[in-house]
């Protein structure tokens, strides 16, 4: 029997609050001198996350490509702009001293353009965590163009496509920043995420047994690459992930999750605290440093600090915004007036 697909799915939820707080962990990992590479996964379980909500939602309610672009900016965009803005300010007040500001790369950031940062050389924008953003936004415009396809001809042709793009990275040497941004092997996560995804809706979902089987194999999997310290990319971390994803479907089809109020909360705010947490986790290293905290110390706070920053900006910077945006909406604006 296929799944009611318009219910909340909690274990995604959760999954989205795990895969933040990985990333957090990492990057306080990282300016404490210690090493949770590991972390970084979360980027990965969010893309594979992002494919199958985006394919779930446009099931819901079918849309308009134009009116989901618009949709998908309105999430996306003014929280991610404002802490750009952060940036540049702190860049300008000397804050950041590594910081090199230019027009062209400032406003490529703000368009979610990949372009070369004037500080590192890297194909990161000016705050550097909104490179995973290059990706959804490009995924997000495809994604829109295929609503105009048949409902049974998207994911093929989406796939056909992405995988097209991958084959044509490991065909070509180029050091053109979209080339190299939209040729990675990590835009597959997305479709996978659609697949799973297209499963999900037709209840092709394996029983919580193997499901759980499915859970502690992949977090065996990451488990291995940290404690052993293996060398990992998108090829390993990308099956990983879409072994999570399905194995959280497999335990919510098996009633293992309900609505528990933190990691709702901490599911809610995950794109917060991905956007913010560095922010904060800078001020406690620098406070760390002045009074000679010691590092384990200082990684527990960092990470601490880091993610209440985030849930906090989501509290009163990103639900307020996206309620102004969704009260804006013409159907909401007539369900007022009624």
């Amino acid at each position: 029997m296929a799944q009611t697909p318009m219910k909340t799915i909690h274990g995604i939820q959760y999954l989205r609050a795990l895969a933040a707080l990985g990333v957090v962990l990492f990057h306080a990992a990282e300016r404490t001198g210690h090493h949770f590479a590991i972390g970084a996964a979360g980027v990965d379980v969010f893309f594979v996350i992002s494919g199958f909500i985006m394919w779930v939602i446009s099931d819901r309610r079918p849309v308009a490509p134009l009116s989901f672009l618009k949709e998908r900016l309105r999430r996306i965009a003014p929280i991610y702009w404002l802490a750009t803005i952060v940036m540049i300010g702190g860049g300008v007040a000397g804050l950041f001293p590594n910081l090199v500001l230019t027009v062209e790369h400032v406003l490529a950031s703000l368009a979610f353009i990949p372009a070369r940062s004037p500080s590192s050389g890297e194909v990161w924008p000016v705050l550097v965590q909104g490179w995973t953003l290059n990706f959804e936004m490009f995924f997000y415009v495809v994604f829109a163009a295929s609503l105009l396809l048949p409902r049974h001809r998207r994911l093929p042709m989406m796939a056909a496509l992405f995988l097209v793009l991958v084959l044509l990275g490991l065909a070509i040497d180029t050091e053109n920043p979209l080339l190299l941004t939209y040729t990675r092997p990590v835009i597959l996560e997305f479709v996978a995420g659609m697949i799973v995804a297209e499963c999900w809706l037709r209840g092709r979902v394996v029983g919580p047994r193997v499901g759980m089987a499915l859970f502690l194999g992949a977090l065996a999997g990451f488990a291995a690459l940290a404690v052993l310290r293996l060398p990992f990319d998108e090829r390993i971390l990308g099956p990983l992930a879409v072994l999570l994803v399905v194995a959280t479907l497999a335990l919510e089809a098996g009633g293992w999750f309900q609505k528990w109020a933190l990691p709702t909360l901490l599911g809610d705010a995950s794109y917060s605290i991905y956007l913010w947490h560095t922010f904060a986790i800078s001020v406690i290293v620098k406070a760390a440093a002045m009074m000679g905290t010691n590092s384990a110390l200082t990684l527990v706070c960092a990470f601490s600090v880091g993610t209440i920053a985030g849930v906090v900006a989501y509290l009163i910077l990103e639900r307020p915004l996206l309620r102004r945006a969704r009260s804006r909406l013409p159907l909401n604006r007539a369900r007022q007036a009624s």
